[in-house]
């Protein structure tokens, strides 16, 4: 009883309830202010006409995603003076366009580091012209090359990735660089924290970052307090405070662990005990990963480091943590192929990781394989994705049999008639959850990273991923892929008029406002 009631102390006092409290406290206010000017709406009516006219002329003319510009359009037209004013706080939010100056020219700073071998690219180009396109613009515009001495692994579940990461960090002696969404304390962070300790008390240089979201529900705000005195740099990206912002709405969704400059490791996999099946939330969890090691890593380390100079004063030494000459390839540990390291930014205009995806659906001529645990689309990959099937291209989709978020969920049921109809083919992880974050095609091309198809992770969110090229391990990600269908259950039209209406009803309505989720 009394641990009951000291939790119920925790969550009625604690941080998570100022944050609720505060905002309603914000939004109670902006309702009331706009409940007391509504009662003299009669002498603004033609104004109010003339606002929302202005203000759809300037939606329209956005350079976003349709589905963008209809989530601002209806309560612009349907509540127009509260629509309007909306629109206007959204523009006007001056702590977003610091963060994004602040990134802008931390990454400055990265890019003499990231230029181009031109050897490479030439070398690629007369092997596939097609995938030069796709080279250059990741390179001209997002700033990440292609690589060639690079070895590659996959890991088809959480747990192997976290054993092979136990490994490298063991092993560490100059430094590690730490950056996940989500980091929640349990038998996965206890043991990854008691090599960092160790580590940091040998004198490697150690750094953790983690996404302000886990203060609302998993760590203490001042957490980082507690690893500094550890010996370990911490900080929290954007930590959540109870002011209405859309600040608060770019979370950094990445997951990157760098290993004295040599090796990386990314994919699907946060720092937290269901991620590893250690902890039974949603079924049996399905999530992968992909470590890198050799020139390539490169990439891995200068994200992180744009990410955490966004708050620094001191400058940083780049030079020291570049890869060093003599690669610690071990027996077996052979380059081949080509790989992209890549990160997403919601904040310079270029849908980096939809890019990549739909470059893949757009050039495949046999098959494009995915796993995702979302699939809420904008108009162009849903366009992509029932093209690629319709010209013949085998396109297959697996998707969770039991959800994390029941409203995401629904509102990615809405899509699968349409797409079953055009000939992609939908798949349900029947033991649980799909975390995984993979694209595969033609038995030469794999995307594996932290990509999600849905609005927030393509538009909202920073990302990262890794594109394989020629590369033996993805024979691992297609084994790994039909390894998995086999525990699927097959979607069909008729399954979808099982659906219960109310549910069928509630999705409809959701996709009105499927960019915010």
């Amino acid at each position: 009883m009394k641990k009951k009631l000291r939790s119920l102390f925790r969550i009625v006092f604690g941080r998570t309830a100022f944050v609720i409290l505060g905002l309603a406290l914000q939004m109670w206010v902006f309702v009331e202010a706009f409940r007391i000017l509504n009662g003299h709406l009669h002498y603004f009516y033609i104004l109010c006409i003339l606002l929302s006219a202005a203000a759809v002329i300037a939606i329209l003319n956005e350079p976003i995603d349709s589905s963008f510009k209809m989530a601002w359009i209806i309560p612009v037209l349907v509540i127009p003076v509260f629509g309007v004013l909306l629109y206007i706080f959204v523009q006007m939010q001056f702590q977003t366009k610091d963060l994004a100056r602040r990134l802008k020219n931390s990454s400055a700073k990265t890019w003499p580091y990231l230029g181009q071998n031109k050897e490479v690219r030439e070398e690629l180009k007369a092997c596939d012209g097609r995938m030069a396109g796709l080279v250059d613009y990741l390179g001209r515009t997002a700033g990440f090359p292609v690589y060639k001495n690079t070895y590659a692994e996959y890991f088809p579940l959480g747990e192997d990735m976290f054993e092979r990461l136990m490994e490298e960090l063991k092993g560490a002696q100059k430094f590690i660089f730490m950056e996940f969404f989500i980091i929640d304390r349990g038998y996965m962070w206890d043991e990854i924290m008691k090599v960092l300790e160790e580590k940091a008390g040998a004198g490697v240089e150690v750094r953790v970052m983690y996404d302000g979201m886990c203060c609302l529900m998993l760590l203490p705000f001042h957490y980082p307090r507690t690893l500094e005195r550890k010996g370990i740099r911490c900080k929290m990206f954007s930590p959540i405070r109870p002011v209405l912002s859309t600040h608060q709405n770019y979370r950094d969704h990445r997951k990157i662990a760098v290993i004295d400059g040599h090796t990386a490791f990314t994919g699907g996999v946060n720092l937290a005990d269901e991620y590893i099946n250690r902890k039974v939330r949603f079924g049996h969890w399905k999530d992968t990963a992909v470590m890198i090691k050799g020139d390539s890593v490169k990439s891995f380390t200068m994200m992180f480091l744009q990410m955490w100079d966004v708050t620094e004063q001191r400058e940083e030494e780049y030079e020291k943590y570049l890869p060093p000459s003599d690669l610690p390839f071990l027996p077996g540990q052979s380059p081949q192929g080509y790989i992209i390291p890549y990160g997403d930014s919601p904040f310079d205009k270029e849908q980096v990781g939809e890019q990549v995806y739909l470059d893949m659906l757009n050039q495949a001529t046999r098959y494009v394989h995915i796993m995702t645990p979302y699939l809420i689309l904008d108009d162009g990959m849903k366009d992509a994705l029932q093209y690629a099937a319709k010209r013949g291209v085998d396109v297959k989709i697996i998707m969770p049999h039991i959800p994390d978020k029941k409203y995401a969920y629904l509102l990615a049921r809405t899509y699968y008639p349409e797409l079953l109809k055009a000939g992609v083919q939908i798949f349900e992880y029947e033991p649980g959850f799909v975390h995984a974050k993979v694209f595969v095609s033609d038995d030469e091309k794999a995307a594996v990273g932290t990509i999600n198809l849905d609005f927030r992770s393509l538009y909202l969110h920073f990302e990262c991923g890794v594109f394989l090229y020629q590369n033996q391990v993805i024979e691992a990600i297609c084994k790994d892929y039909h390894a998995t269908l086999k525990k699927c259950i097959p979607v069909t039209l008729e399954t979808c008029r099982r659906y219960h209406w109310v549910g069928r009803k509630v999705g409809r309505l959701l996709r009105l406002i499927a960019p915010l989720m």
